[in-house]
């Protein structure tokens, strides 16, 4: 039991040597992640109308933007390059990552207590189009989510920005796992004595979980806290490169509270619409994209400092077209597989026809941006391991400037419905993600473009062909042989028509000698990797 024990710490805090194993260890939990994360939504549709839901998602527009600003703006941006610039000397390390960390605890004490307070004037602000009943409720709502749930996670990224920066992913991925399970179980046994609190107060706990969950990534570092706000080298230069980033985020979220407001003049409902089906869209997203980002930062800011830039370069280039390798055929399947993949995941009781057709509607639209969403991720990451945070923020502002003025144009003066926020959002991703690779190409004199565009070429005409024959196969299936009036018939026709489409889109891929093909042996060499080691804990425990 001993051996046991030891060998599994061993597993879960064990160090990835690679940006590709340690992008495939946290693709793994990030798809436990997003199915957990999925079962909640689809459990919030069961038991609660799109009216309920409006109200549960708006409640987390105001602690998301706080969380944003503090932690996506610092931790996933300065913390982790100035931790590894400084893990190698522990006084250091400890000094200037307390004083960073501790510099954020203020801040959020700060922003907590004022948003707290002015929170009555702030939500009907950004929920114009509610009546008074229902934005009393997502007061309340975010009231608990500020001084319940916003501690933990803001603890709990720390924990994770240090686990990153020590390339160790395992409880970091594991612990958002646990948190969507708090909010099903508290949807489940909480909604019929509390209604909505019961989801509310699963997120509280969840929250408590994620942060305790990920203790040991500190325990095993070399960082010691202190209660110190020293003027450090690393607290000044922290400050210089998250306050672009902080802005970038800022915006971002600004644009996201744009999104809601508008949605509340587009009827009852049209947010969930909207909300569902970008999540949908972030499933992949999550797994690949954001999964690459996560992984290669650690990984380029070391090589750039070291002034490995041939190598930078030829890193950059892999990850994106293996990105765009598995991320182009996701976006043609989710376009045309749009409608019985919203049912798989929101059909609840609640959720009725009309609004999965109009939440399916929305995520092709969505869809259509997708690989370049998914890219977005990893080019931010190298702009940080460049240590610029600067150009992501500019080029970011543009885009959301865009995007706000097509959505206020589609809505208001050609008078669309919900899913033309979808096409002013991919709209706007295409020119981000187009602009950043073309400032990247620049900055790093190049990257080998005729094999780029060659291989991008391939990857869709590969997707393309794939697309159009699954499509009129799924036609075929779906009501004449297919009853699909059932959820496990649903699956079934979902899991044959995308093994279909994979299985020719990988053979097309290897008629036409598409390099990055190959992708596929490296994840299955690596998957059976993980699976050896599982299975040796088994069986010691056995």
């Amino acid at each position: 039991m001993e051996r046991f024990i030891n060998n599994t710490k061993s597993f879960i805090l064990s160090k990835q040597k690679s940006i590709f194993s340690s992008a495939m260890l946290v693709s793994f939990m990030i798809i436990l992640t997003s199915l957990s994360g999925f079962l909640r939504y689809r459990t919030l549709a069961n038991y609660f109308n799109k009216n309920d839901l409006d109200i549960f998602f708006a409640s987390f527009s105001i602690p998301d933007l706080i969380y944003e600003i503090l932690i996506t703006g610092a931790v996933t941006s300065t913390f982790i390059p100035i931790y590894v610039r400084y893990k190698n000397n522990k006084d250091e390390l400890s000094t200037n990552i307390s004083s960073i960390v501790n510099l954020i605890l203020i801040l959020l004490t700060i922003f907590t207590a004022l948003v707290t307070i002015f929170i009555r004037q702030i939500i009907p602000i950004i929920t114009p189009g509610y009546n008074v009943a229902k934005i009393d409720q997502i007061i309340i709502f975010s009231r608990i989510l500020l001084l319940g749930q916003l501690p933990f996670f803001v603890l709990a990224n720390f924990l994770t920005g240090i686990g990153q920066a020590n390339k160790t992913f395992f409880l970091s991925a594991l612990a958002p796992v646990v948190y969507n399970f708090s909010i099903i179980l508290g949807t489940i046994f909480l909604h019929g004595p509390l209604g909505l609190y019961g989801p509310i107060w699963g997120v509280v706990i969840g929250a408590f979980l994620l942060f305790v969950i990920q203790l040991p990534l500190f325990f095993e570092s070399d960082f010691v806290y202190r209660a110190v706000l020293k003027k450090t080298a690393g607290l000044k230069e922290f400050i210089k490169l998250v306050i672009p980033r902080a802005f970038t985020v800022v915006v971002a979220q600004i644009d996201d509270t744009i999104d809601l407001v508008i949605s509340t003049f587009l009827g009852s409902g049209a947010y969930t619409v909207f909300y569902l089906a970008q999540h949908l869209q972030l499933l992949p997203v999550s797994v690949i994209g954001i999964a690459f980002g996560q992984a290669s930062l650690p990984y380029l800011t070391e090589i750039y400092q070291e002034g490995r830039k041939e190598e930078f370069k030829k890193i950059v280039t892999d990850s994106l077209l293996n990105l765009l390798f598995l991320t182009i055929p996701i976006a043609f399947f989710f376009m045309f597989a749009r409608t019985p993949l919203v049912r798989l995941f929101f059909g609840g009781q609640k959720f009725d026809w009309t609004a999965t057709v109009q939440t399916a509607v929305t995520l092709s639209y969505f869809s259509i941006a997708l690989p370049f969403h998914s890219v977005y991720y990893l080019l931010t990451r190298c702009f940080y391991a460049l240590m610029d945070s600067k150009t992501p923020f500019f080029v970011s502002v543009g885009s959301i400037v865009i995007n706000t003025l097509l959505s206020l144009t589609f809505v208001f003066l050609l008078h669309l419905p919900i899913w033309a926020l979808a096409i002013s959002f991919s709209v706007s991703m295409i020119i981000n993600s187009s602009v950043l690779f073309s400032i990247l190409w620049k900055k790093t004199s190049g990257f080998n473009g005729r094999f780029m565009f060659v291989e991008l070429g391939k990857i869709v005409f590969a997707s393309f062909i794939a697309a159009l024959i699954s499509y009129y196969l799924m036609r075929l299936l779906d009501g004449l042989i297919i009853d699909t009036a059932f959820t496990i018939n649903i699956v079934i026709l979902l899991g044959v028509v995308f093994t279909t489409f994979s299985s020719l889109y990988l053979f097309i891929g290897w008629l036409i000698n598409l390099k990055e093909i190959y992708l596929i042996s490296k994840i299955i060499l690596k998957a059976q990797e993980y699976h050896k080691k599982i299975t040796e804990l088994y069986t010691q425990y056995e």
